[in-house]
């Protein structure tokens, strides 16, 4: 499915957030959305996944079936969606969850996977809009990080670790396509090390509008 940035206003600033699964990135975004220096409003994503224990419809998730979600693709309803971990889920960014952010004010800020942050990389890159988009890149420092916290969950099984974990390499190697690497190895140091990024573009914006 292509996606289209065409209703992104060209001033506004989008942050996408991605890294593989047990980065840390959920922790990181929900510190952000407390103390970010510039307004931030999350889009929530749509998956076809199914609930886990305490998610809430519409504010984790908006949580489709797969009829619900195929419908929304031929309509043209997102921005991104892709299907991740080969374990058949697909998860989405709506159009609308952008419109949204930008109509209160504030910039979009997507956490989303590497597979539907790289083709929204592509589409900034195609339109002449990539300093439009801040793009990060949470990871760990090694990969034996990923498979302790993975097992640490207790909610997988060994099948869907491996698959997991084999998704992690090649993400991995998809880190030099983002603007910027954070390594989620001091949550404090983290957060800050990205307030700053998005403090910078801030002070850059009001700069070309004196």
């Amino acid at each position: 499915m292509s996606a289209s940035s065409d209703n992104l206003h060209p001033d506004t600033p989008i942050v996408v957030l991605s890294g593989p699964t047990a980065s840390g990135k959920t922790t990181i975004v929900n510190r952000l959305m407390q103390e970010s220096p510039v307004k931030l409003i999350k889009a929530i994503s749509a998956t076809t996944r199914p609930r886990r224990k305490g998610e809430v419809d519409g504010e984790d998730y908006y949580f489709l079936t797969q009829e619900e979600f195929e419908e929304r693709q031929k309509n043209d309803e997102f921005l991104e969606c892709e299907q991740v971990h080969g374990l058949g889920y697909w998860y989405g960014t709506l159009k609308s969850e952008v419109a949204r952010a930008e109509q209160e004010g504030g910039w979009p800020f997507l956490e989303i996977d590497v597979q539907g942050a790289l083709k929204l990389i592509e589409q900034f890159n195609n339109s002449k809009r990539f300093d439009q988009a801040i793009t990060i890149f949470v990871r760990t420092t090694s990969e034996e990080e990923y498979e302790k916290r993975l097992r640490t969950r207790g909610t997988e099984s060994e099948d869907v670790i491996q698959k997991r974990l084999n998704t992690i390499r090649l993400e991995l190697a998809l880190a030099g396509h983002y603007k910027h690497i954070i390594y989620n190895d001091d949550l404090d140091r983290a957060v800050a090390e990205i307030g700053t990024i998005l403090k910078q573009r801030e002070q850059e914006l009001n700069a070309g509008r004196i």
